[in-house]
């Protein structure tokens, strides 16, 4: 049965008044499904093949491990790394020029006009904005830059970059409880309000002074039925989600 009947779903206006009504200093976004629609972090691997920037070897090896993760004999944790880990070898310049091209083609027509309006609404408030992903750094810091948050004020999957090239050295790989412990790590145990759409932004939402489930999953409305929360499904989100049904 669905949890949607059960809990309030939020008009844009209503989202709004409650954000700016709550008047936060410190606000988390998740990204891939918050802030965009789709998952940057599948596409950018899969673009990056199709461009060459993988050898073949390796993506013949992250095409298998993710065919393995979609099975469910690999953790969100477990191919999130090795989706950066790819990378290895390469110069991280080469990497943020190819997310750049990425996010410029593939990501910024996918952003929620709502979210993007918050965004800026709390940035001209002067509050202080995160960005927090399992996807690639590379990719989610530019992905959000155009919203004013810094790349210091992104956490997501990473690697080590040793004089100028990349290497498997996992630096972190925010995911699930990893996304609260990645917050709690910069000093952010409580903060004011954080925005997602998926059971693995669930541990970041419930350290938030106020959670907002933004195109909630149907495991996060069944968390957020739990909690008492309300949601927010933008007016694109809503059409895709109707195309799916149709089909």
């Amino acid at each position: 049965m669905t949890t949607q009947v059960e809990i309030p779903s939020w008009s844009a206006a209503e989202f709004e008044q409650l954000v700016y009504e709550l008047n936060p200093q410190i606000a988390v976004f998740d990204c891939d499904g918050t802030i965009w629609s789709g998952d940057a972090g599948y596409g950018f691997m899969i673009w990056s093949i199709e461009q060459g920037l993988v050898s073949r070897s390796a993506s013949d090896w992250i095409d298998t491990r993710h065919r393995a993760y979609m099975a469910g004999t690999v953790s969100e944790l477990e191919i999130c790394g090795e989706m950066t880990q790819v990378y290895a070898d390469l110069r991280e310049s080469e990497l943020r020029n190819a997310a750049a091209e990425f996010v410029r083609k593939h990501v910024r027509h996918r952003v929620f006009t709502e979210m993007a309006k918050i965004l800026d609404g709390l940035r001209e408030r002067g509050v202080e904005l995160w960005a927090v992903s399992s996807t690639n750094k590379w990719v989610i810091s530019e992905g959000v830059r155009e919203f004013g948050i810094p790349e210091q004020r992104v956490l997501a999957a990473e690697v080590r970059v040793v004089d100028g090239l990349v290497t498997e050295d996992l630096v972190d790989v925010p995911t699930d409880e990893g996304k609260a412990a990645s917050l709690k790590r910069v000093g952010l145990s409580a903060p004011d309000a954080v925005f997602g759409n998926s059971i693995h932004d669930l541990a970041m939402l419930e350290i938030a002074k106020k959670a907002f489930p933004v195109n909630p999953s149907p495991a996060l409305l069944d968390a957020a039925a739990r909690h008492g929360w309300g949601y927010f499904r933008p007016a694109a989100a809503e059409g895709l989600s109707a195309a799916v049904a149709g089909e």
